[in-house]
């Protein structure tokens, strides 16, 4: 996995993760799923890039 695509990864979960919160403290269930929508996609290709490194070893 590249640094950058490890970088790119983590800044959406944590902009998932922000937009939970945010969705949370302001009561808007629909920022509230977009943040976890976002979080997960960050998870599924983290998941992702750690399956092609171990095929490329």
């Amino acid at each position: 996995m590249t640094k950058h695509d490890k970088f790119k990864n983590a800044a959406q979960i944590a902009k998932g993760k922000a937009e939970e919160a945010a969705g949370k403290k302001l009561g808007e269930p629909g920022l509230e799923l977009s943040g976890k929508m976002d979080q997960l996609k960050g998870n599924l290709k983290q998941a992702g890039e750690k399956v092609k490194d171990a095929f490329n070893k």
